[in-house]
């Protein structure tokens, strides 16, 4: 049964703030692959690759999602075993939900993952950002 992780997107403030980011590692990777870097490998890595998905809090808000390609683990140049796990570069955007700030990653069971906006009905889709992250913050969403 599919699994997906939830991760905080720390330092960032939007999804175009990721977006921009994200573009700049693939930039410096010579193969243009992007990868999210953490220090131990899940333990349900085949729950994970079977249609699994990061999904980013940005501002408490889980915002966006990619889609995991691969996990593996590493060994840096110190010898310390490390997991770098493939994420697609295509974000997609999905219905904000507040989230409790927290270290690391946690997982994400299938029924309790936010709607992708292309596929929802709500009226939050069609919400510029800046407006969306404020009527949350204030409790108006």
């Amino acid at each position: 049964m599919t699994v997906h992780l939830l991760r905080m997107a720390v330092g960032i403030n939007s999804i175009a703030d990721l977006i921009d980011l994200q573009k700049r590692r693939r930039q410096i990777n010579s193969d243009s692959r992007l990868f999210n870097t953490t220090r131990n490998v899940p333990k349900r890595v085949d729950e994970l690759l079977d249609g699994g998905s990061i999904y980013w809090v940005i501002k408490r808000l889980i915002r966006v999602r990619q889609r995991i390609i691969s996990i593996n683990q590493e060994i840096n140049n110190e010898g310390k075993k490390y997991c770098l796990i493939e994420i697609d570069p295509k974000q997609i955007k999905v219905e904000p939900r507040t989230q409790k700030p927290f270290q690391g990653w946690r997982y994400l069971n299938i029924e309790d993952v936010p709607v992708d906006i292309e596929l929802s009905s709500s009226p939050e889709a069609e919400l510029p950002e800046e407006m969306l992250i404020e009527l949350k913050e204030l409790g108006l969403m």
